[in-house]
């Protein structure tokens, strides 16, 4: 299953989806809306997609649509619904949906033995707090909850990765 839904087309078309779901969010849900608008639930998702990939080379071609996706359909849906949004938030997270599978290929790492790896965790766990604090002023209750869950997954469930034996 996990092979099936890991693959850049899946992504895609999943992104699409949570981009109109994200955006349907902000309009109709005020508390639900805020959590999708914001960077952590999509670190999270980000994290998610690039551990679960069976290479590092898969978790950056996988990242890529599913980012893509998101931002096509949520820009789409805002502008259908005459939403107000900005070019700088549109700049920004484009900017953002770039550089994520180079942010992928180390995430990948986070599941692999030593020291590095968990540096990297680390990383991504205070880099998801400070965009809660900086660019939206405070850590929300929802902001703990996908930051545990960041850390559940970061440090403590384990992921079976399939060792190739090279001839």
């Amino acid at each position: 299953m996990k092979n099936k839904m890991l693959n850049p087309i899946a992504m895609f078309v999943i992104g699409l989806l949570l981009g109109v779901i994200s955006r349907l969010l902000d309009i109709y849900t005020q508390n639900l809306g805020n959590m999708f608008s914001q960077m952590a639930i999509w670190i999270l998702f980000g994290t998610l997609i690039s551990i679960y990939s069976d290479t590092k080379k898969k978790a950056m071609i996988n990242v890529l649509p599913f980012c893509v996706g998101m931002l096509i359909t949520y820009y789409v849906v805002a502008a259908v619904t005459k939403g107000v949004y900005s070019n700088q938030f549109i700049i920004g997270w484009t900017v953002f949906a770039l550089v994520c599978p180079v942010l992928a290929y180390f995430t990948w790492m986070t599941k692999e033995k030593g020291f590095f790896p968990k540096i990297i965790g680390c990383g991504i766990v205070v880099f998801s707090i400070l965009t809660s604090v900086i660019l939206f002023d405070r850590l929300r209750i929802y902001d703990f909850v996908i930051d545990g869950i960041l850390i559940y997954f970061l440090f403590i469930k384990k992921v079976k990765r399939i060792t190739r034996v090279s001839n």
